[in-house]
C-alpha cells in the first residue's frame, strides 16, 4: 500500500495534548477509508505537524483528516521507506 508523509505547515495553538488528541482521532476513523497512520512528529514552536500514513490514495488519507479533526494538510508526498 501506498505510504505518504503529509505536512501541517502551522497549527495554531498546537500543543503535544493537541497533537496526541488529533491523532487518537485519527486512529477511531482510519478504518473506515481503509488507511492506517502509523507515526506523528511535531515542533511546537512552529506548529508544524507530519504525519506518517499507509493509505490506498491521497484522497483517502485526506478524508481521515477530515472526518476526524478537520486539520487537513497544507502538502502531502508521497513517499518509499529506505533501508
Amino acid at each position: 500500500m501506498p505510504l505518504f508523509m503529509d505536512i501541517h505547515h502551522h497549527v495554531e495553538g498546537l500543543t503535544a495534548d493537541a497533537v496526541a488528541q488529533a491523532h487518537a482521532e485519527d486512529l477511531k476513523t482510519q478504518d473506515r477509508y481503509g488507511v492506517k497512520y502509523l507515526r506523528y512528529w511535531y515542533d511546537e514552536s512552529t506548529g508544524k505537524v507530519f504525519c506518517l500514513v499507509e493509505a490506498p490514495s491521497m484522497e483517502a488519507a485526506v478524508a481521515v483528516h477530515r472526518e476526524a479533526h478537520g486539520l487537513v494538510a497544507d502538502e502531502i508526498v508521497e513517499v518509499k521507506e529506505g533501508s
